[in-house]
Formats: C-alpha cells, sequence, structure tokens
C-alpha cells in the first residue's frame, strides 16, 4: 500500500486538455504527488496557467510544463511529443491520460457536417493520435500507463427524449472500444503497457464553454436574435420546454439567459467536481482498475444499461425499473 500510495512520484506524464477542467486538475495533483508532467490543451494561454500554477506547488525535481496542441491534427501531437521530450530530457513517457474532449454535433440529420466531424475528430482521432504517438514511449517506460476518457455516453448515446448527443456518444462508444480491445492486445503484445478507460458522469467542468469556443459560436449575451431563431428553431424549443428546462412563450432573452446559466451551472452545481474526478482517476490507476467511473450517477447508469439493454432508449419505462436520477439528463463531461 505504502509503495502504491507513491507510484507517480519520479514519472513523467502526459496530460491532454490539460488547460481546464479535470486536465488541469490532473496535471496539479500530478505534480503534487512529485510526477513531472506534460499537458497540452488547444489553448495556449489556459494550459499555461494550469501549468505555472501545478509547478509552483510542485516539490524540487518536478517539472509542469505547457503546450499548445490540437489532439485532432496528428503532426501536432507529434510536435508536442517532440517538445516535451527536449524540454524534460526524457526518452519515454510513464502515463498518458488522453483527457481531451469538446461536446457537439448533436444530431447526424439536422447539425452541420463540420460540426459534427469537428466534435468527432476532437474526441475519437485525437484519442486514437495520441495513443500511435505515445505508445512506443510507453513501452519503453517498462511500466506504462495509458489513460483513456471515454463518458458515460460511451454508455449510453443519448442524453434523454428530444436531446440527441451523436457526435459526441459514437466517439465516446469508440473510445470505449478502443479501450477494451488494447487489454488483450497489449496483454498479448506489450504486456509492459496497461489501459485504463474513465467514464466520467457530470463532472463540474468548462466542457460546454470550451465547445462554444472551439466551434466558433459567440456568447450567449453576443448572440443576434436571428442566432437565437437559428440554433433554436421552434422544435428545438419545444423539446426544451416539454424537458421543463425553458417556459413557453420564452422570448430571445430567455434564451441567452437559459444558455449562459447553462454554462455556469453545469460548471458550478455538478454533483462531482472537477478535482474529485482527478482524485478518483490517479486512485484507479494506483489500483491497477482498467475501468474507472466517475460519480453515482455514471455507476447507476452502467447498472441500469447492463441490466436493462434493450430498455436503454425507452425511457419511461427504463425509468419505472431503475433510481430516476440514473436516467435523467446526464450532461457530456
Amino acid at each position: 500500500m505504502e509503495a502504491s500510495k507513491h507510484m507517480f512520484a519520479g514519472k513523467l506524464a502526459v496530460v491532454t486538455g490539460g488547460g481546464s477542467g479535470m486536465g488541469r486538475e490532473l496535471v496539479r495533483q500530478l505534480a503534487a504527488q512529485r510526477c513531472s508532467v506534460a499537458a497540452c490543451d488547444w489553448n495556449a494561454e489556459t494550459v499555461a496557467a494550469a501549468a505555472a500554477a501545478a509547478q509552483a506547488g510542485a516539490a524540487d525535481g518536478v517539472l509542469v510544463t505547457g503546450h499548445r496542441c490540437d489532439v485532432s491534427d496528428e503532426a501536432q501531437v507529434r510536435r508536442f511529443r517532440d517538445e516535451l521530450l527536449r524540454r524534460h530530457g526524457a526518452d519515454h513517457v510513464d502515463l498518458v491520460f488522453s483527457n481531451a474532449g469538446i461536446g457537439g454535433g448533436p444530431s447526424f440529420i439536422s447539425s452541420s457536417r463540420e460540426e459534427w466531424e469537428r466534435t468527432f475528430a476532437v474526441d475519437w482521432w485525437g484519442v486514437y493520435y495520441v495513443a500511435r504517438t505515445f505508445m512506443p514511449l510507453l513501452i519503453a517506460s517498462g511500466d506504462g500507463v495509458l489513460i483513456n476518457t471515454s463518458s458515460v455516453n460511451g454508455l449510453w448515446a443519448s442524453l434523454g427524449p428530444g436531446m440527441p448527443n451523436n457526435a459526441y456518444a459514437t466517439a465516446k462508444f469508440a473510445i470505449r472500444g478502443f479501450s477494451e480491445a488494447l487489454i488483450e492486445d497489449l496483454r498479448t503484445n506489450a504486456p509492459q503497457v496497461r489501459v485504463a478507460l474513465v467514464m466520467p458522469g457530470h463532472v463540474g467542468t468548462d466542457i460546454i464553454a470550451n465547445t462554444r469556443l472551439a466551434h466558433g459560436t459567440p456568447a450567449a449575451h453576443e448572440l443576434s436574435d436571428a442566432d437565437v431563431e437559428e440554433h433554436f428553431p421552434p422544435d428545438v424549443r419545444s423539446s426544451l420546454v416539454d424537458a421543463g428546462l425553458l417556459a413557453a412563450g420564452a422570448s430571445h432573452d430567455d434564451v441567452r439567459a437559459f444558455l449562459a446559466r447553462i454554462e455556469s451551472d453545469f460548471r458550478d452545481k455538478a454533483p462531482v467536481t472537477a478535482g474529485e474526478a482527478a482524485t478518483l482517476i490517479l486512485d484507479g490507476v494506483r489500483s491497477g482498475a482498467w475501468r474507472i467511473l466517475i460519480g453515482e450517477g455514471a455507476e447507476k447508469l452502467d447498472e441500469a444499461i447492463r441490466a436493462y439493454p434493450e430498455l436503454a432508449y425507452d425511457y419511461a419505462e427504463l425509468a419505472k425499473r431503475v433510481a430516476p436520477e440514473a436516467t435523467s439528463r446526464s450532461p457530456s463531461t
């Protein structure tokens, strides 16, 4: 137990999406546990700030570096690898937390192809490119761990009635399948590396705001009336009203206020904070777990889908069988 408590000390970890949310907390907690960290994020300012804050609280001999990288671009992932090896004077890495992700592309039918593919590229191809790029360095470690972040939407491909989540859920299911397939692949071909799959429920992060920025969408107060009408046509408003999220006859200002509230509430009123989630992830990795569920909601949803797979999208019937909170609007993470 004492040895496992200090398993991160003296090692080098890679964290994608390290500028905010769970990624930022992973960077901070790893550094506090005497692990050097190379963090990347598409937002250069946030990852630089996260790295500086973690470095300030780290012990002597620990190095934390921040790097700009869009993980959906393989060339940038490779550049990130080369930069971190040079700055850390390393020839291997010990842990890779593939944590970067955005939302978007909720509908394969009505969302733009550009939005759908951008979301899928960050969420799936980012994980794939990071694994391709860093696997040789994990093998070289002799005791490497690849930690891939999926979601409860890798268990359940919906947010509930009238709220599809197509691109995000498709990517998160792909991450789950890839990670599970790696278990035997690594056992057979690279036993010095293991994989862990993280499946968070609602964790308090800035993913909604980051998603908006990643897709170039204006902030709520910047939306014109025409923007509101375009993004919230009558059928969308009707779904939100039916879900109890918007009042019937809501004005354009009401919609703007709703959007601003969603961003802040998602972060500030979540049942699990980003710091708590990071602690659970590190505890899971330390314990040797390959499957790490984050939050009671994730655990209940997992139980419900495994118990009643054919009722997964019959919301009313599923709700009769399980605790209501397990099937209530499970946000992306």
